[in-house]
């Protein structure tokens, strides 16, 4: 039945993405060039090739494709996607205005359509003393012999002409107005009109098309700058109640979803370490999402992550990625990077008790979360601050006495409107807030899962500084 269900989802999916990108091609494409012109060739190609390297960068990773293979269809696929969703957005807001535009436009004749006003009066000649007028004033002279006065005897009366011969006879050589006649020069110029009003069409389509890909790309190329430069530094004051006075100051400086893979690699791993070990910890916890691929591909990638530097050591827990990427291979090679993995494990520190457990994605594995492990014997006089990835668990954490959680995953929707999208599945999205008695803290993350882009969420690396409220 899941199956069934995944199916149709994906279905639907792939229809909404057929419709949308053939939505913006009839906007973008066929609506601002001319028909078999080098732009709409070249336009069609794009909308068809840069679907299918989405669809390529989302599935070559668990395809298990060669990891030179992820890294050259991820960039243009994943910033595709970004590019697509602030583009169909945009142009969602401009369309309205496209319609306004094109109404006016219709109600607009073009400049010297004919409106159907009463043609000129035919030119003035001068005129002789009988008012009639005079030989070479601009018409000819009459002939000299004098029409009968009637018919000529025993000659039968000429009939009238009717029908066709009358036309032909009033305008030689046509069926219609007369050569000159406002209504032939109309006919005469439709198609100029015609021509006219869809070049300012296209015109139209231009300005609101060039408008909206301007704005998608800035916006897209932004959110990437502010991934690649790295994380920004995020400060927090926790108080709490059962916290000793000697541990009042105590840094942890929180790391999440770094979501190492084929476009952010080694150098956003050092970026990472070096703005952490600025800010001169007391605790590093690396709460999940490390890597997107296994360790022969990223292991490189990880290597800065020995450059950790805390008094109290460096803490990791698995995030959902770590499953789909073969968690039991990274926990064992952080060790061997010199971070400490809590598995459903606790360690007592000197003010506290750290403690930390698996993602519930491992329940695919039997190896999800086991908070009786982790904290079920424990001296609940000490103060307890957990590490768990996912802020769902907040309310196993808030059975078994939990202070605090230090959690991530959400990316703070990463992409706006992703936020609103977030929230449904999230009790917090983003920063702290307090259940019961347990505080809990979700970081937006230091890295980006798909699109290296992020609008409306800025990453960040916390430094969560506990407060005792006997200082």
């Amino acid at each position: 039945m899941k199956i069934v269900i995944f199916a149709l989802i994906a279905l639907t999916v792939l229809a909404l993405l057929v419709l949308v990108h053939r939505w913006l091609w009839i906007r973008l494409v066929r609506d601002t060039t001319v028909p078999g012109g080098v732009p709409r060739r070249v336009g069609t190609v794009l909308f068809i090739a840069l679907p299918l390297l989405s669809v390529a960068a989302l599935t070559t990773g668990r395809g298990g494709a060669p990891f030179r293979v992820q890294q050259a269809v991820a960039w243009p696929g994943f910033l595709w996607l970004a590019v697509l969703l602030y583009l169909s957005l945009t142009m969602l807001v401009a369309e309205p205005i496209r319609a306004l535009l094109l109404r006016r436009l219709a109600q607009r004749p073009p400049t010297g359509e004919f409106r159907g006003a009463a043609p000129d009066p035919a030119p003035r000649t001068p005129a002789g003393p009988d008012g009639a007028p005079t030989a070479g004033a601009g018409v000819p002279a009459r002939p000299a012999a004098a029409a009968p006065a009637g018919p000529t005897a025993g000659a039968a009366p000429a009939a009238a002409p009717t029908g066709p011969a009358t036309r032909t006879a009033e305008h030689p050589g046509t069926d219609g107005p007369a050569a000159g006649h406002p209504m032939a020069a109309a006919e005469a110029d439709a198609p100029d009109r015609e021509a006219g009003l869809q070049t300012r069409r296209r015109f139209v389509a231009r300005t609101i098309g060039g408008a909206a890909a301007a704005v998608a790309l800035g916006t897209v190329a932004n959110g990437a700058y502010g991934v690649l430069r790295g994380p920004s530094v995020k400060r927090v004051r926790v108080p709490l109640a059962k916290l000793p006075r000697a541990a009042h100051g105590f840094r942890i400086a929180v790391v999440s979803d770094v979501h190492l893979g084929p476009i952010l690699g080694r150098a956003h791993t050092q970026r990472i370490v070096d703005t952490v070990n600025r800010t001169q910890p007391d605790l590093i916890a690396v709460v999940g999402d490390l890597v997107d691929g296994n360790v022969h591909d990223l292991g490189p990638a990880a290597e800065p992550l020995r450059g950790l530097a805390a008094r109290h050591g460096s803490y990791f827990v698995t995030g959902n990625h770590e499953y789909f990427s073969g968690a039991r291979q990274w926990v064992d090679h952080v060790r061997e990077l010199g971070l400490t993995p809590l598995e459903n494990a606790r360690r007592a520190l000197p003010y506290f008790d750290l403690a930390g457990v698996n993602d519930i994605a491992g329940e695919s594995e039997g190896e999800g979360p086991d908070f009786a492990a982790a904290l079920g014997d424990r001296d609940r006089a000490r103060t307890a601050v957990l590490l768990a990835h996912q802020p769902v668990v907040i309310h196993d954490a808030v059975r078994h006495g939990v202070d605090l959680q230090l959690s991530g995953h959400t990316h703070g929707g990463q992409l706006w409107p992703g936020n609103y999208l977030a929230e449904l599945a999230n009790p917090t999205v983003a920063g702290l807030e307090r259940y019961g008695d347990t505080q809990l803290y979700v970081s937006r993350g230091a890295g980006a899962w798909g699109p290296p882009v992020r609008v409306g969420a800025p990453s960040d690396i916390t430094v969560v500084e506990l407060a005792s409220y006997q200082a």
